[in-house]
């Protein structure tokens, strides 16, 4: 018996890495992507292009694409991610980047998707070390939203994340692991996060504008990668750290 899984692949780098995280593991994958009204919807035009990079042995198990379009997300929401409006933070704590239910919706649709196409896994790109402090990231609303999606429709799906725990310079780590450079190499000049819509100039950590807090974020993360790998090429000796 096959295990047949779906990434929820936004074109971001969390969902690349996730995509090729499942493909390491799962003998069919397949992948979601949704159209909301998101004002970085270039996400959704990287897709295909990371895609057809994934090497030979992957693409064997790489099932079709889908996207589903969500309007009701961007009528219902007064979000950052959904209107022309700069990126700040709320009275009550949250950045008004956070569109309330996005990932509750996101997965029962997906879940709904796997149960016709007879997938049993479900892998999104949820974290919750580095992150905006959406409550849905939170590991207790994947396990919750695991419970009720298999009550619901009478199904034994399993929601995996991944990266729930892993900081970004990690998730970059995780990335060097299943694919090596090259996948790194990929997922630098062939996925978006900037929460703007900007490609622009390609920097050391890929496309964006740099300034906003999805840029600074995966900025942040690969120095933090770049310094642990230095650091384990060139360990300290004799018992001086390395730049001593």
């Amino acid at each position: 018996m096959t295990e047949s899984a779906l990434v929820l692949f936004s074109g971001g780098q969390d969902s690349a890495t996730c995509l090729a995280w499942a493909l390491s593991r799962f003998d069919h994958v397949e992948t979601l992507g949704f159209d909301y009204g998101q004002r970085h919807r270039i996400e959704l035009e990287c897709r295909d292009t990371f895609r057809k990079a994934l090497p030979d042995d992957w693409h064997q198990k790489l099932g079709p694409d889908h996207t589903l379009a969500l309007d009701a997300l961007k009528e219902i929401s007064d979000t950052a991610l959904t209107r022309e409006t700069e990126i700040a933070m709320r009275e009550d704590g949250l950045p008004n980047t956070f569109v309330p239910g996005r990932n509750i919706v996101f997965l029962t649709f997906a879940a709904a998707l796997a149960y016709r196409r007879g997938l049993r896994h479900v892998v999104g790109g949820m974290c919750e070390t580095d992150y905006s402090g959406y409550p849905d990231c939170r590991d207790d609303t994947i396990k919750a939203l695991q419970v009720a999606l298999n009550l619901g429709m009478a199904q034994r799906f399993v929601l995996h994340t991944p990266l729930m725990w892993l900081d970004k310079a990690q998730t970059w780590e995780m990335a060097e692991e299943l694919g090596g450079r090259k996948l790194v190499c990929d997922i630098v000049e062939k996925t978006h996060t900037c929460y703007r819509g900007e490609r622009g100039a390609l920097h050391p950590w890929g496309h964006g504008c740099g300034t906003c807090p999805a840029c600074e974020l995966r900025a942040r993360g690969w120095a933090e990668y770049e310094t642990r790998a230095h650091a384990r090429m060139h360990p300290p000796s004799n018992g001086k750290l390395a730049d001593d």
